[in-house]
């Protein structure tokens, strides 16, 4: 196996050599367990760990490798290595991590598309997809809309659902898949390539296993059986894992995600809600918040139902997520500039007292 066929290219390769870095082994994360790591190399699959420099000068969660990730690193064992460095990224999705504001969450590091998997049958929410979007969209991402389970709902209730997607949601690819009958892969295999990386994102139970384990034409991850009382089948995809696919594709799959938490600092909102933003150019009040201000363009295009009322809501709802999110990390920034002051202050008092 050549490098490539993991995704590498000369994006990589110029930072290997700027770095100079030839003394180490380059490799891709493939799966993490709690800061332990399993990279692939063209030797093969190793257990991996970062430097204690590294864990120790690390000031958040990015700066740990995450699933997707090219490192240099360098064997101790047969089957075992230490990894020195993480290659820069040109994409990384991530969320806000879950019951800890202004932390980030890394999901997957180097994607190039994301397929966002809802199950129409109890799963889909318009709303939600509209969050994954965002999240794609801050982090550079192509997102690919996937309806799964359409066996389980007639013709015309798919076709509901999907004129409600092209009401809101633009220029962005739609499939409907059955895992039970393939029906809708033909699509799906035609986007995947070789050498390029993709994403599964959905909750819990959306037949995202199933997917994977159709495209590999392996089972490799374990799907339960569905549930008589929520037609939901048990996602027991317990970690994220990049897998090769037959024709080259690179897969990674993720744990069902319950709290889709906007860490948008960037633009992601802006792409996703791009009609809003356009309007918004012709408020009044340059400074707008489209809420009850005179001469709002965004507050007058949903009265004359320019745009959904739903969709502004949403949109209006991360807006107050991505503030929320940006005054948390500026709190904590704060609060880890105000102790470090301290622990410095400590150091040079104890110092002081030693020479006294």
């Amino acid at each position: 196996m050549q490098l490539e066929d993991l995704g590498y290219n000369k994006y990589f390769e110029q930072f290997r050599i700027e770095q100079n870095l030839d003394n180490f082994e380059t490799g891709r994360i493939i799966a993490e367990h709690k800061e332990r790591y399993i990279v692939k190399t063209t030797q093969g699959e190793l257990d991996a760990e970062i430097t204690g420099n590294m864990r120790f000068t690390a000031k958040n969660r990015e700066d740990f490798p995450a699933v997707g990730d090219w490192v240099a690193l360098m064997t101790y064992d047969t089957d075992f290595a230490i990894i020195h460095k993480i290659y820069p990224r040109f994409s990384v999705i991530k969320r806000q991590a879950p019951g800890k504001p202004g932390e980030i969450q890394l999901i997957a590091a180097n994607i190039d598309y994301a397929f966002l998997v809802q199950a129409v049958d109890r799963d889909f929410n318009i709303n939600r997809l509209e969050r994954y979007l965002a999240i794609c969209n801050s982090s550079h991402v192509s997102p690919v809309i996937v309806l799964s389970k359409i066996d389980l709902i007639t013709e015309s209730g798919l076709t509901e659902i999907k004129d409600m997607i092209k009401l809101r949601i633009k220029d962005v690819p739609v499939i409907a898949i059955s895992n039970e009958t393939q029906q809708g892969y033909k699509e799906i295999k035609e986007i995947i390539k070789k050498g390029k990386t993709y994403c599964l994102l959905g909750s819990s139970g959306v037949g995202k296993s199933s997917l994977l384990n159709n495209l590999s034409e392996k089972a490799i991850m374990k799907t339960g059986a569905i549930s008589e009382s929520t037609n939901k089948g048990k996602h027991i995809t317990s970690h994220r894992e990049l897998i090769i696919l037959e024709n080259g594709g690179l897969l990674i799959d993720n744990p069902g995600i319950r709290e889709v938490g906007i860490a948008d600092t960037t633009d992601g909102l802006e792409t996703t809600f791009n009609k809003i933003l356009i309007l918004a150019e012709n408020c009044k009040f340059k400074d707008c918040t489209h809420t009850s201000e005179s001469g709002c363009a965004v507050i007058k295009a949903v009265d004359q139902g320019e745009i959904d009322k739903s969709s502004y809501d949403n949109y209006m709802k991360l807006e107050r997520e991505k503030a929320h999110f940006a005054s948390s990390i500026a709190e904590r920034r704060k609060k880890e500039k105000t102790f470090g002051k301290i622990l410095k202050d400590y150091h040079k008092k104890d110092i002081k007292q030693r020479r006294s």
